[in-house]
């Protein structure tokens, strides 16, 4: 049976209409270097809305405010499926940083296009562009 993972990603959009996008740490064994949504995993017991809440104080040094639940993929990535929640959020506390050495930008969602985005968040974009 094949292994199922778990993921929620945050897409923070700014009074602009940019989105923030950050790449993954050097240290991380999967695809450092690449472009996502923050966000990650889910821990064991964890709900999506924990998750990107705990991703968004590790990675970017930030609480949440008010969220929803936009969209999510599904897919079969041959040795794994991978189902990745994304949501949006207009209102945070403090300034987004990368906490973690990561890179942090604000692009519009037209230009994601430029940037070595994370396989599992590339499918993420058409629908977040159309939203905004």
């Amino acid at each position: 049976m094949i292994k199922t993972v778990y993921a929620a990603a945050v897409a923070l959009v700014d009074k602009d209409k940019r989105v923030l996008i950050a790449t993954r740490p050097a240290h991380k064994e999967i695809m450092p270097g690449y472009w996502e949504f923050p966000g990650g995993k889910l821990n064991e017991d964890e709900t999506p809305e924990q998750c990107i809440k705990r991703e968004a104080e590790e990675e970017l040094g930030i609480k949440l405010g008010c969220f929803a639940p936009l969209t999510f993929i599904s897919e079969n990535r041959g040795d794994y499926h991978i189902v990745v929640y994304l949501y949006i959020c207009r209102e945070w506390d403090g300034v987004a940083q990368g906490i973690e050495g990561q890179e942090v930008k604000w692009v519009r969602p037209l230009d994601m296009n430029n940037y070595n985005i994370l396989p599992a968040n590339k499918p993420l974009i058409p629908m977040l562009r159309d939203f905004i």
